[in-house]
């Protein structure tokens, strides 16, 4: 194995406090949290429309956290209708969450321009999902449902200097609920269109008086929104069971929560739809986006997903508290995903992804009168396989070789260790300035073995294909490591009013591209490769984030209207591009393989500005007991590169652009709540805009999705007593046709009319995924 250690910046900070309000300030208050979910956990809480966060015993008003946070209570999300967690992109500014391409419950997430669209084991994610405190290493099965959720919160930019992994663009924390005092049966159903059935049970109940146990199963389903018109099975469709067992114990100053979750996805692969012709069958383009005529089905689309967690507060005095977090996580999935969205096995590629994760973390929190702050450690263990053929059986034929496959392997092992700490001192009243650093070891270890196959798919598949070439036979191993400084000051004037400053470094480490071909791999002569130059030629460096950000947040007209402006400079340097090609490996001018291709090509400015707020127009608005309040959300960024060296060696940076970045996002939502029969009607609605954005760093006329406005609506209502809700809601209600994701693996074809050339098969791999349409359903819930 060969070892390099190199020093790169890392991360930021996480957050003052994990918790935040959000849009949904003016909605019903989150329930209070008991002692065990305090420890762990930030609460939302609002007390006379003012947003206050509740965290490690003491009490913060949102306004005084210098951060830029924007969260949603449970009971919000369910008033909207919101579903699973992509669904909250559409409320937070400069933000995109995605359901990756050709799978289910796959998650693409970028924060500010920095993101992972990738799902393939050797890449970081550049935004951190947490389930409870608890890092997910691997975006399978990380598209998660909302059900039995306290709240959902965002940090936006880099992560680290308080809890967990250190994240470069940002951090997104699903939180489960408390468990309540007293026995409780909860049951809640969904019903809609395109055959949706969903039911949620929960039940709960003390067994001593610290001791309480409680669990929530799921059944959730849902016809397609489109057909396999080659297989006669549906496309887009729905079919999982979940469930979440809790136990948690209090007694003093001890407080355990012990979690164990549950997943397993049996829904139809999801396949693209084509948007150009076969250009060999002449295969029409088909009418409906949701439609396919994929061929590939040598294997069943499966995620089984689980793991625990044992969260661990002890208060060892009355301003120090000791705090352990252990978590292990396991997924599988099997995934079909025909590139080509055809019959023929153009490139066809099934594929298995194996996740298992185990980390602790350990941390001593002081809350003094001036001072508070932690000291942490963090230990991450990972290992992530991900095995793939990708048949190309229409190429083979045109060169001789029936059924050509590549198949390839990659297993990447991570392991890493994090010294973190941050502190706040108050110098006045008014003025308060914090300070924080991590020290992050890396270790990366990979191993790469890709195979020629000729005859069908691999025996990994239960194909008949029999080998005849190893292209790459690669074992590598690399540490990164560095400290990451963080500073900021806070200046409150007046407790309605906070000023603040903030520098940070994000890091997200290097590593091995997994579908790299040493093979292909070429010295300044021309010549085969040395080994150092085929590690070289495998490997890809650390990417950095120097950010600064200035904010304001203030709570006007007797904290009825509260506002948060952010404006952020981000400094990306060597910025890490992934991506495949077409290869030939013969020089025959026919691309019989692909080969992955990462580099640290370029460098970046992100600039930008966010605003988000809330308003109680008014109680009593529109008669006794009524009230209005309104929230919005404003994101604009300038992401553009400054560098960005190509294949060939060129600076191409005014020919690339961010994906998964819009110039624009915005949303602007009400409730309207009137009295009616012993209860409360809410009327709620929302419009969420999105400008021009790009799949990929190569514009493309097909790929790219022009702006625009999704419309949802929803009417929900509660009696008084709370004793049942019922509700009405309507996503995407004009219906729009968008795109979040896609392949390419073609060249031309613009401006229109000019050929379309394929770089990988020959029908032409240009296929796009797309978001839900439209959708009418109603909720019921039921509590006992």
């Amino acid at each position: 194995m060969n070892y390099r250690a190199t020093t790169f910046r890392s991360c930021r900070r996480a957050a003052l406090l994990a918790g935040c309000a959000g849009m949904a300030a003016f909605a019903a208050p989150a329930a209070a949290q008991d002692v065990a979910e305090e420890s762990a956990e930030a609460a939302v809480a609002v007390n006379d429309g003012e947003i206050v966060v509740t965290a490690r015993r003491r009490e913060e008003r949102l306004l005084d956290v210098p951060l830029s946070i924007t969260a949603f209570t449970g009971e919000a999300l369910l008033q909207q209708g919101i579903q699973d967690l992509t669904q909250i992109g559409q409320q937070v500014p400069n933000i995109t969450l995605e359901v990756s391409r050709g799978t289910n419950t796959t998650l693409t997430a970028f924060i500010r321009g920095v993101g992972q669209q990738d799902p393939v084991a050797g890449f970081e994610a550049g935004v951190g999902l947490y389930i409870d405190d608890v890092y997910l290493n691997r975006p399978q099965a990380a598209v998660l449902d909302i059900y039995e959720v306290d709240r959902v919160e965002v940090l936006r930019g880099p992560q680290g200097t308080l809890y967990g992994r250190n994240t470069i663009g940002g951090a997104i924390k699903y939180v489960t609920a408390a468990l309540p005092d007293e026995t409780r049966l909860k049951v809640r159903g969904t019903y809609g269109s395109f055959d949706q059935a969903d039911l949620i049970v929960t039940a709960s109940t003390p067994i001593t008086d610290g001791l309480k146990i409680g669990a929530t199963g799921a059944r959730l389903s849902r016809g397609g929104f489109g057909r396999n018109l080659n297989l006669g099975t549906e496309n887009y469709n729905k079919d999982i069971w979940a469930g979440r067992g809790t136990i948690e114990f209090n007694s003093g100053p001890v407080a355990v929560r012990l979690t164990g979750d549950y997943l397993k996805d049996t829904s139809e692969p999801r396949q693209g739809h084509r948007l150009i012709p076969g250009l060999v069958s002449g295969a029409p383009v088909l009418r409906n986006v949701f439609d396919t005529r994929a061929g590939l089905n040598i294997t069943d689309q499966q995620v089984e997903a689980y793991g625990g967690a044992l969260n661990i507060a002890i208060n060892l005095t009355d301003t120090l508290t000791f705090k352990s977090i252990t978590a292990y996580r396991e997924d599988k999935s099997t995934t079909p995903i025909d590139f080509d969205s055809l019959p023929a096995v153009d490139v066809d590629v099934p594929a298995v992804y194996n996740n298992d994760q185990f980390s602790q973390e350990l941390q001593l929190l002081y809350e003094g009168e001036r001072l508070s702050g932690v000291l942490g450690f963090y230990y991450l263990n990972a290992n992530a396989f991900t095995a793939f053929d990708v048949g190309l059986f229409t190429t083979g034929a045109l060169i001789g070789v029936p059924g050509l496959t590549a198949q390839t392997l990659g297993d990447v092992n991570t392991d890493t260790w994090s010294v973190f700490g941050d502190f706040t001192y108050k110098l006045t009243d008014q003025l308060s300035i914090s300070a924080g650093g991590r020290y992050t070891r890396d270790k990366r270890t990979s191993q790469v073995l890709r195979t020629s196959f000729a005859g069908g798919f691999s025996n990994l598949f239960n194909g008949a294909g029999v080998p005849f070439a190893v292209t790459s036979n690669f074992n590598g191993s690399a540490t990164f490591e560095d400290f990451n400084p963080r500073a900021s000051i806070s200046y409150q004037p007046n407790r309605n009013h906070n000023f603040y400053l903030t520098y940070s470094q994000g890091f997200k480490g290097g590593g091995f591209d997994p579908r790299g071909q040493t093979t292909a791999c070429r010295n300044p002569t021309g010549g085969l490769c040395t080994p150092d130059q085929i590690f070289d030629f495998m490997s890809f460096e650390p990417e950095t984030v120097d950010s600064y950000e200035a904010g304001w947040k203030a709570s006007l007209l007797d904290n009825r209207v509260n506002i948060r402006l952010a404006g952020f400079l981000g400094q990306y340097k060597n910025v890490q591009i992934p991506g495949s090609v077409g290869f030939d490996s013969n020089g025959d001018g026919i691309n019989d393989s692909f080969i992955g291709i990462t580099s640290n090509a370029a460098s970046a400015d992100i600039n930008g500005v966010e605003f988000e707020g809330s308003a109680l127009v008014g109680k009593d608005f529109a008669g006794a007991g009524s009230r209005l309040s309104i929230n919005w959300s404003l994101g604009y960024i300038d992401a553009k590169f400054n560098t960005f060296i190509d294949n060939f060696g060129r600076d191409v940076a005014s020919q690339r652009v961010f994906q998964n970045t819009p110039d624009l996002t915005a949303h602007m939502g009400f409730n309207f709540g009137v009295p009616v029969a012993k209860g409360m009607l809410d009327f709620i609605g929302t419009l969420s805009l999105r400008s021009d954005a790009s799949q990929f760093e190569v514009p493309s006329p097909f790929l790219d999705q022009d702006g625009f406005v999704l419309a949802d609506a929803s009417i929900v209502y509660t009696p008084n007593n709370s004793r049942f809700t019922i509700g009405v809601h309507g996503k995407n209600l004009f219906d729009k046709e968008y795109l979040v994701a896609g392949y390419n693996f073609t060249v031309g074809g613009f401006p229109p009319g000019t050929p379309i050339i394929p770089t990988l098969g020959r029908e032409g791999t240009l296929t796009g995924f797309y978001g839900d349409p439209r959708r009418i359903f109603v909720t019921g819930e039921v509590r006992f």
